[in-house]
């Protein structure tokens, strides 16, 4: 049974505390670091303001892209999916405590 760590990662000048299996560290560290750049081109266009806005643009953007693919298998794209929900589960519930210490 793999015991659960807590990673750090920075996503836009913001660091949140984010727990996973020592197997997803890498994973989880890259993901930070793709939607960080995602989130940051998204910023620095101008075009959208505020960090909620920002990460819905920037998780539509990749979903899209993520759907239109097509190259993948179903049971990869099962796979990744569910990965990705889970990040996704795991960085909104790092956001909703981050918002939380701001109040």
């Amino acid at each position: 049974m793999s015991t659960s760590h807590t990673v750090t990662v920075r996503i836009l000048d913001k660091e949140y505390e984010v727990a996973c299996s020592p197997e997803e560290v890498d994973s989880l560290t890259r993901s930070a670091r793709f939607l960080d750049e995602r989130m940051a081109g998204i910023r620095n266009s101008g075009k959208v303001v505020g960090l909620d806005r920002i990460a819905v643009m920037a998780a539509l953007n990749i979903a899209h892209e993520y759907l239109t693919e097509g190259s993948q298998s179903t049971d990869q794209q099962d796979a990744v999916q569910q990965r990705l929900h889970r990040l996704s589960e795991r960085v909104g519930q790092a956001l909703a405590e981050h918002k939380q210490m701001d109040l």
